[in-house]
């Protein structure tokens, strides 16, 4: 396959740009000039890119790909401006069910981000039992709640029918749980079926409605195809699941690749569930899982690995009810035993180090653990992972260098969504402390985008990186750590492939490399910089083969 009439930016260490590339078989054969390539390749199929920019596959760093795919696995509310709007959505899906058949939708408000209910609602209010009770008096309903880092903002919310509570065994109060679950009753003190959560993570649903419909095993795979598909489209090849998976996603991911079905490349990271908490039980476990989990690609191929571990503080009160679900895991993907107690946390991780078992956190909080690591087992050599950078200092950037860590940052929520929250509790004298993505790179640090599943389009965090911009205050968010375009796009591909041990197989456009590589609607180096965020492929090819095609390209034979 040639690719010509292009821009091809290859991401490479000196970014160089040339008009056209050479697939053969799964690998980039040739990069160069067009009259080269068109002699060398004749009698190739041909792409004729149209003075398109054609550059690597982008690499989301800590993706929770699977949760869009399951969207579509419950009858959405999208649109819904009225409770009455509501409630004929569900009588319409009741008249299609079996008396008794629960109902389940998705939540009240319009995806990605479920921002401004119920005042979206003509009402001004959440339905309530006995509105649903009116279009479903016979089959149990739930109106899921919003997975909450889709909008940052608390509470996520639930309405269940009375048939529902019945199920849930909540005919009576069953008490709220003190600063997680908040159940709303009527005049009369009766449960009035909504139910609010001040947590990111839903509790209810895992812990009360326990017999509803669940994702399946088939609804994951599922699933997981769907999501490929849609990141295809924006020009995502890989992702990095940096967060961990559960082992009912890891069989997920298992029976797509089994199938040959997958379009994207994914590295897993392993969230273990622990039912005990002690330095010889994880020594014992990480000597066991070292052969499966090890070194930085695990037991895996170029289509999909299991390596590393996530780790992460301690137990939480509403983390001990979730798990009552296990293994199930709900929209998470993630085992909500998977912490480990504060004091026990360096002995966790020197054991992983001991057995060359890649750790991957969040937060900056885990870095003193890090250094204590380091100071009995050296780390530097073993490329962990600090993920969800939403501050820094000199002095933490400075350790983090010294570490020798790969990194991730999520600016769709610390700059577009929360930086402005930020700004205002640390002050304006230290918001380039806030998702600080230039003194990163300039400290040599190779840092991955993430979309964290909202948006999943990796698009938006290169806009953000650029721009710095929020939407909420309507200006920048620490200007002077704004990335260049070239910047943000090695952090999208280049690093990427870092992240996941692969930088010699993928990310640049170079021979012999994958050949997982985007045409793309508009060029990232020279269009306006707010039209960055909405580029999508025109075509996407992973290892050699065209998994996402608009139509809107020549093809041919040379």
């Amino acid at each position: 396959m040639l690719i010509r009439n292009a821009k091809v930016v290859t991401c490479d260490a000196s970014f160089s740009l040339h008009d056209a590339v050479a697939i053969k078989g799964d690998r980039i054969a040739a990069v160069g000039a067009a009259e080269t390539l068109a002699a060398d390749y004749a009698n190739h199929s041909v792409i004729d890119a149209g003075g398109r920019t054609v550059m690597p596959g982008l690499i989301d760093g800590h993706a929770h790909m699977d949760r869009e795919g399951l969207k579509s696995i419950f009858p959405t509310l999208s649109g819904c401006k009225s409770i009455d709007d509501v409630l004929e959505r569900i009588a319409a899906l009741v008249a299609e069910a079996e008396p008794g058949d629960w109902i389940v939708t998705m939540p009240i408000g319009e995806p990605p981000y479920y921002f401004d209910v119920p005042d979206n609602l003509a009402e001004n209010r959440w339905p309530t039992r006995e509105d649903l009770d009116r279009a479903s008096p016979n089959n149990p309903v739930y109106i899921r709640p919003i997975w909450g880092y889709w909008r940052h903002i608390q509470p996520l919310t639930s309405i269940a029918n009375s048939k529902a509570l019945e199920a849930a065994g909540l005919d009576s109060d069953p008490g709220d749980l003190p600063d997680i679950i908040k159940f709303e009753k009527d005049g009369n003190g009766a449960l009035n079926g909504i139910i609010h959560e001040y947590t990111f993570v839903p509790v209810a649903e895992l812990a009360y409605f326990q017999t509803m419909p669940r994702f399946g095993h088939d609804d994951r795979v599922a699933g997981i195809k769907r999501s490929m598909a849609i990141y295809n489209a924006s020009g995502t090849t890989s992702v990095y699941e940096e967060h961990g998976c559960a082992q009912e996603l890891i069989e997920a991911y298992r029976a797509v690749n089994a199938e040959g079905a997958a379009s994207v490349r994914a590295t897993l990271v392993y969230s273990p569930s622990w039912h005990f908490a002690n330095k010889d039980g994880y020594d014992k476990a990480f000597s066991e899982w070292s052969d499966w989990i090890g070194g930085l690609r695990g037991d895996g191929d170029e289509w999909l690995a299991v390596a590393g571990i996530f780790a992460d503080f301690g137990i939480t009160p509403d983390n001990m009810v979730r798990n009552r679900a296990a293994p199930y895991t709900g929209w998470s993907g993630f085992n909500y035993d998977s912490g480990i107690p504060e004091n026990g946390i360096v002995d966790y991780l020197t054991a992983a180090a001991r057995h060359n078992i890649r750790a991957n956190a969040i937060w900056m909080d885990f870095l003193e653990h890090f250094e204590a690591v380091d100071k009995v087992i050296p780390i530097a050599d073993k490329r962990w992972v600090m993920g969800h950078l939403d501050r820094a200092t000199e002095h933490q950037i400075e350790r983090l260098a010294e570490l020798n860590l790969a990194m991730t940052s999520h600016t769709n929520r610390y700059i577009y969504k929360y930086g402005h929250i930020v700004r205002d509790e640390i002050g304006v004298a230290r918001e380039n402390e806030i998702a600080p993505l230039k003194s990163i790179v300039e400290a040599g640090i190779p840092i991955g985008l993430a979309t964290d599943n909202v948006p999943t389009t990796l698009w938006y965090p290169v806009w953000q990186t650029i721009t710095r911009y929020n939407m909420f205050s309507d200006d920048q968010i620490g200007p002077d750590q704004a990335l260049t375009r070239e910047q943000a796009l090695t952090c999208a591909t280049r690093n990427g492939a870092y992240l996941t041990g692969e930088e010699d197989i993928k990310g640049t456009l170079e021979i012999s490399k994958l050949a997982d590589l985007v045409i793309l609607d508009k060029d990232p180096l020279s269009c306006p910089e707010n039209d960055i965020k909405d580029i999508t492929a025109d075509m996407t090819i992973v290892g050699g083969k065209v998994v996402h095609d608009t139509g809107t390209l020549s093809q041919g034979q040379s």
